[in-house]
C-alpha cells in the first residue's frame, strides 16, 4: 500500500464560517494510515467542522474563510472538491437523514458506487457486504423516511462503507443507536481498521462506546486541539469519561479503566471496601430493607396525567405499535427503552398527541409538550432567545423571566443572540428543549434528549428533568442513553417489536439485561457511581 493511502495531514488549517466568529485553527496535525482517532470536546467546540475539512465539505459547501491546507491520501482539498475525494473518503453525517438522496435504502447505498463508475457485478457484491456488515439487510427495500433514527444511522454508515474508502469519517455514529446496534457498528469499524487498515476518524460524546475502538484521542476546545495522546491519557480526566472511569477514580484504582472489561479486572484485583450483599446494604441506605436494600425512587402515586388505553398504530401495512396501555403519573420520570425500530418514538408521539392511534385511545388530563428526535423541526426563529420566546407568544404570554430561566438552566445564555441553525446538533437540541419546556406544560415527552449533548450540558438537562418531576410534573423520555435512565428514571418501560416487554422500577428492569449500565456490570447491585459513593461514605475507610 502506498504510504499516502489513508494518511491525513493538516497544514496550518484555519476556518471561520460566514458572518460568524465560530472558527477552527490554526491546526497542524498528521494522522497516520490505519489509525483510529477519536475526537472529543464540548458541544460547539469545533469537532464537526474539523471532521468536515477531511473531505472538503468545509469550506466548499459552507463558504466562509479558509486558510492552510488539508491533504488526504495525497490529495489537497484546496485543489480537490468533495466529489474528487469520494473514492477515498467515506463520510457519515451527524444528522443521517441529510445523507440520503434516494427513496430506497438499497438504491441509496448503490448510488455512490454508480457515481464512481463501479461495474454492476461489483456494485451488487459491495451492497450485499455492507448491508450484512451493519445488520440492515432487512431494511433494503424500505424508504429512509420510514426508518427510526437509529435504523437511518446504521444505513448511513453502510452507505459510507460501500465504496471501500481508505479513510472513514464519522460524526457521532452511535448517537441514535441502541446498545446492541452501537456494539455492531463499533465491531464493524474495528474489523475495517484491523483487517483492511482503513483510517478512521470519529467524534463521539458517549465515550463508553467509543473508547475501545480508538488508539488515539484528540480533545478540542474553542476550535483548537488542546490535547493529543493515548485515549487513557486524554479521556480519563474528562467529565465526560465513561462511568467506570469515574468509579475507578472514586475507588483509587490505577490505571483508571476506560472499559467495563478493564474495570472488572481491577475490581477483582482490588475489591472495594464496600458492602455488596442485601443485608449489609440495608444498613447503609436509609429507608431500605434486607429484601430491598435500595430505597424506591418512585414517587408517591400521584394523579394520572396522561394515559393510553390499548393504543396501537399502523402505518400502511406495518404495525409499529401494538395495543399498549400506559399511565404517566404526577412526579414520574419514565424512561422508554428498546432497540431501534421497537416503537419508542411512536409511543411518545401517541402519549403527546402528535400521533393519533389507529386503535384504542389516548387521554391527556393536562397539556403535554413534545420534543421530537429531530430538533430542527422546531427551530424557525433568527435567534435562540426569539426561539424560546416564541412558545410563550403562541400561548399569548410574555414572560422574559421564564425565558431567561430556561436559557440559564440549559446553558444557553451565552448563545441567546446566535442563530439556532448556526449551532451544533447538541446545542440545537438544548434550544428545542428549552423552547418547548418554557411553556410550562405539566408533561414533557422528550425523544432522545441527550443526543449530541456534552457531559456538562447533560448534567444541566438531568437536573431540569428531575426538577420538573419534583415540582408536580412528569417527564417521559425515549432514549438509548442507559446511563441517563440509571441515574434519574423512576420507572423504565422496555419495548420490543411494538409492545411492552418489561416495565418497573429502573433497578428491577435494568438488572441482568442488555440495558445494564456500566457500574451495575462491574459492582452489582449498584446502578451508578453516586450509589457507590453513598455506600463508601458510610462503610468505607475514614
Amino acid at each position: 500500500m502506498n504510504a499516502e493511502n489513508g494518511s491525513i495531514v493538516w497544514h496550518n488549517t484555519q476556518y471561520s464560517y460566514p458572518n460568524s466568529d465560530h472558527t477552527i485553527g490554526a491546526i497542524d496535525l498528521e494522522l497516520e494510515p490505519g489509525t483510529a482517532t477519536l475526537v472529543v470536546g464540548d458541544s460547539g467546540s469545533g469537532k464537526s467542522t474539523f471532521l468536515r475539512t477531511i473531505n472538503g465539505l468545509v469550506p466548499y459547501t459552507s463558504g466562509g474563510r479558509f486558510g492552510g491546507d488539508v491533504v488526504v491520501c495525497g490529495r489537497s482539498i484546496t485543489t480537490h472538491k468533495p466529489r474528487d475525494l469520494a473514492d477515498v473518503v467515506g463520510f457519515v453525517h451527524q444528522t443521517p437523514e441529510a445523507q440520503f438522496v434516494v427513496d430506497n435504502v438499497e438504491h441509496d447505498i448503490a448510488f455512490v458506487l454508480e457515481n464512481l463508475g463501479t461495474d454492476e457485478r461489483s456494485m451488487r457484491r459491495r451492497v450485499e457486504e455492507v448491508l450484512d456488515a451493519l445488520g440492515v439487510a432487512h431494511l433494503r427495500d424500505r424508504s429512509p423516511a420510514t426508518l427510526s433514527g437509529g435504523e437511518r444511522q446504521r444505513c448511513a454508515v453502510a452507505g459510507a462503507l460501500a465504496s471501500g474508502p481508505q479513510v472513514l469519517v464519522l460524526d457521532e455514529p452511535t448517537s441514535m443507536l441502541d446498545p446492541q446496534g452501537a456494539d455492531d457498528v463499533m465491531a464493524a469499524l474495528r474489523r475495517l481498521n484491523d483487517d483492511l487498515g482503513t483510517t478512521i476518524v470519529f467524534a463521539e460524546h458517549r465515550l463508553e462506546r467509543a473508547a475501545p475502538l480508538a488508539d488515539r484521542a484528540l480533545f478540542m476546545a474553542d476550535g483548537l486541539i488542546t490535547d493529543d495522546g493515548l485515549p487513557a491519557e486524554v479521556l480519563a480526566p474528562l467529565t465526560s469519561a465513561p462511568p467506570v472511569t469515574h468509579l475507578g477514580r472514586l475507588l483509587g484504582w490505577s490505571p483508571l479503566p476506560l472499559t467495563v472489561r478493564e474495570a472488572r479486572a481491577l475490581a477483582r484485583r482490588s475489591p472495594p471496601p464496600i458492602a455488596q450483599n442485601p443485608s449489609e446494604l440495608a444498613n447503609v441506605n436509609a429507608g431500605s430493607t434486607p429484601s430491598d436494600p435500595f430505597p424506591s425512587r418512585s414517587p408517591e402515586a400521584g394523579d394520572v396525567l396522561v394515559c393510553t388505553r390499548a393504543a396501537g398504530v399502523e402505518l400502511g401495512a406495518r404495525t409499529v405499535l401494538k395495543p399498549t396501555s400506559v399511565e404517566i403519573r404526577q412526579g414520574e420520570i419514565v424512561a422508554v427503552l428498546g432497540r431501534n425500530g421497537a416503537g419508542k418514538t411512536t409511543l411518545l408521539r401517541v402519549i403527546s398527541g402528535a400521533q393519533n392511534p389507529s386503535t384504542g385511545s389516548t387521554t391527556a388530563n393536562v397539556p403535554v409538550a413534545h420534543v421530537p428526535q429531530e430538533p430542527d423541526s422546531l427551530l424557525f426563529q433568527s435567534t435562540v432567545r426569539a426561539e424560546v420566546s416564541s412558545t410563550l407568544e403562541l400561548l399569548g404570554k410574555r414572560d422574559n423571566a421564564a425565558v431567561d430561566r430556561w436559557l440559564d438552566k440549559l446553558g444557553l445564555t451565552e448563545l441567546a443572540d446566535r442563530h439556532p441553525r448556526s449551532l451544533s446538533v447538541g446545542q440545537r437540541q438544548r434550544v428545542a428543549i428549552a423552547a418547548v419546556a418554557v411553556g410550562d406544560a405539566p408533561v414533557l415527552a422528550l425523544d432522545e434528549p441527550t443526543r449530541g449533548i456534552d457531559a456538562t450540558s447533560r448534567q444541566a438537562l438531568e437536573h431540569a428533568i428531575v426538577e420538573h418531576g419534583a415540582t408536580g410534573g412528569a417527564v417521559v423520555i425515549a432514549t438509548h442513553d442507559i446511563e441517563l435512565a440509571a441515574r434519574i428514571a423512576t420507572r423504565v418501560i422496555v419495548l420490543g417489536d411494538g409492545e411492552v416487554v418489561a416495565e418497573g422500577e429502573a433497578r428491577d428492569v435494568l438488572t441482568g439485561s442488555l440495558f445494564a449500565p456500566q457500574v451495575l456490570r462491574v459492582l452489582p447491585p449498584f446502578l451508578t457511581v453516586s450509589e457507590v459513593a453513598q455506600a463508601l461514605g458510610t462503610t468505607g475507610p475514614k
